[in-house]
């Protein structure tokens, strides 16, 4: 391995290492478990929340804020925690849920199933930023977390995989609107579709309303 390559992989270690700092903190706790969403501002498609439980000794490398890791990094990197974790929960809350209870509420709803589907309870949270509602287990509310945690990290990826795979099945059945593009978000071409070709089932009306 180059000197160059040696020093980024370097880097990445220690980057890492910087990432546990909260699951350090709450070790003592027992299970530390990571939460977090995607898709909570577009205009299709349901909201998805990820919780992962990783090893105490987790060795995986380039976990970051989904938003800030390529579609090719963050698929790469889902197979490895599904493998690697001691556990992972996949929660959803459809366009018709978010209509009915606000994207809020229905993101809470999604991040409380995500718990449920867990194979291992967790003993402690934590959280991208909220505090969910109607859960008795300890939570840790993280502004950013998903760039500071290794857990919370690991659910962005987790969720954002997941989302984006569902927006590509659905755009085999709505190819006019340009889901596998945009994943549902409110781009010039989604609204310009939108405008052609009305909502369809998987559009929140709550979202659109001045669209159309």
């Amino acid at each position: 391995m180059s000197g160059d390559k040696q020093d980024k992989l370097r880097a990445e270690i220690e980057r890492m290492e910087a990432l546990k700092a909260y699951e350090r903190e709450y070790a003592s706790f027992g299970y530390v478990c990571g939460i977090d969403e995607a898709g909570r501002g577009p205009f299709a498609g349901p909201v998805v929340a990820g919780a992962v439980i990783l090893p105490k000794d987790c060795q995986i490398l380039y976990i970051n804020d989904s938003k800030k890791l390529s579609p090719k990094k963050r698929e790469a990197l889902y197979p490895v925690i599904l493998e690697e974790a001691v556990a992972v929960g996949v929660g959803m809350a459809s366009p018709q849920r978010i209509d009915e209870i606000n994207i809020l509420q229905a993101t809470y709803e999604a991040m409380r199933e995500a718990i449920q589907n867990l194979s291992v309870k967790p003993d402690i949270l934590l959280n991208d930023a909220v505090t969910i509602p109607g859960i008795a287990i300890r939570q840790v509310p993280i502004v950013k977390g998903d760039a500071k945690s290794i857990s919370i990290g690991a659910a962005s990826i987790i969720a954002k995989v997941r989302r984006d795979r569902l927006m590509e099945e659905y755009d085999k059945i709505y190819p006019e609107y340009g889901f596998a593009s945009h994943k549902g978000y409110g781009t010039a071409a989604h609204i310009a579709a939108l405008r052609a070709y009305g909502p369809t089932p998987i559009h929140r009306s709550t979202f659109i309303r001045k669209y159309v």
